[in-house]
């Protein structure tokens, strides 16, 4: 019995070999033709009725986690270098979200430009708009490092034009990319003294080109996803701010 399945089964590959065979000498390509549809708010006047009765079961579900409202935003904010509103809100919100824990108030905050996804717009906050601007499965850590890695961070932030960073820094930078000054709540960087930074567990790890947190000393897990820390904080106050402060200023 087993000898004639195997028989039938050979037979069965043959016959779909030459199938596929004939068919690829059947049928070639002649010619190809194409053109660009820009996706745009126009396409929204003429939606597609079956397309909508596919996605129905799931806007359902998908709404009840992106639309809830948080808060509000008096001023839309985006993130770029060297110093944006977006970036500042979120350096200070990290500071904030370190004494989660029970640990003192951290020196400073740290968020990577390339990490904020999208723009914070003015008015009303949803659920949603914090999703969009902080994407990834990123979590909120507390590191130790000494004043002069701590120096060797700014100079990192320096390198690439400027990070977010919180409200207690200060720095100055030339247009190609070197620390010319640097302070910590209005003081200068004391070599020997240890510093707090609340940044995100991929910074933590060097990336980004952020090699002196690799540095640090001690290392506090905070156990929040970074977006969440922005979610309690917009819940918490309500309507957020941000201004440009020169924290991180280009010398000409």
């Amino acid at each position: 019995m087993r000898h004639k399945l195997g028989i039938l089964l050979l037979i069965l590959h043959f016959l779909l070999f030459t199938v596929h065979f004939a068919s690829a000498q059947q049928y070639k390509v002649k010619s190809t033709k194409w053109k660009r549809i820009e996706v745009t708010s126009a396409l929204d006047a003429k939606p597609d009725s079956q397309a909508l009765s596919i996605i129905a079961p799931y806007k359902v579900s998908v709404d009840s986690v992106m639309s809830p409202v948080l808060g509000a935003s008096r001023v839309a904010m985006n993130a770029k270098r060297p110093e944006s509103l977006l970036s500042n809100w979120a350096a200070d919100v990290m500071v904030e979200g370190s004494t989660a824990t029970g640990l003192p108030v951290a020196d400073m905050g740290l968020v990577n430009i390339g990490g904020l996804r999208n723009n914070m717009p003015k008015g009303i906050v949803r659920r949603g708009d914090i999703l969009l601007i902080s994407p990834f499965e990123n979590s909120l850590v507390v590191l130790e490092l000494k004043g002069k890695d701590l120096i060797k961070l700014m100079q990192n932030i320096a390198a690439v034009g400027g990070e977010g960073v919180s409200s207690s820094v200060r720095m100055i930078i030339s247009k190609d990319g070197k620390l010319i000054s640097a302070t910590i709540n209005g003081e200068k960087i004391s070599r020997k003294r240890t510093y707090t930074v609340a940044t995100l567990d991929y910074l933590a790890e060097g990336n980004d080109k952020m090699y002196a947190l690799k540095k640090a000393n001690k290392r506090h897990e905070i156990g929040l996803k970074t977006r969440d820390v922005m979610m309690e904080s917009l819940i918490k106050h309500r309507i957020i701010d941000s201004q440009i402060e020169g924290r991180i200023v280009i010398r000409e």
